[in-house]
């Protein structure tokens, strides 16, 4: 490792590299922090899709159950329309 003669530096530039140095682990910290708030959303986002997915094949099915239970239905006769009216 290389030896760092602090006799060249001013106090106010060691300082000021401290400063720095303090801040680099901050940002670095935040990174991961980032990262890790990253990956859970995109965990989040993929099961709120494939539960979407399956949501719409839910809401699908129960529109041809309608559809078909609709067909079922027999059309009113002519008698009783007119009854109606």
């Amino acid at each position: 490792m290389t030896e760092i003669h602090l006799h060249h530096y001013s106090g106010k530039m060691i300082s000021d590299f401290n400063q720095l140095s303090e801040k680099i682990g901050q940002l670095a910290e935040m990174a991961h922090a980032l990262r890790r708030e990253n990956a859970a959303l995109r965990l989040n986002a993929a099961t709120l899709t494939a539960e979407n997915t399956d949501l719409q094949q839910r809401i699908e099915e129960a529109h041809q159950r309608v559809t078909a239970l609709l067909e079922r239905i027999p059309a009113p006769d002519a008698d009783d329309e007119e009854e109606a009216a």
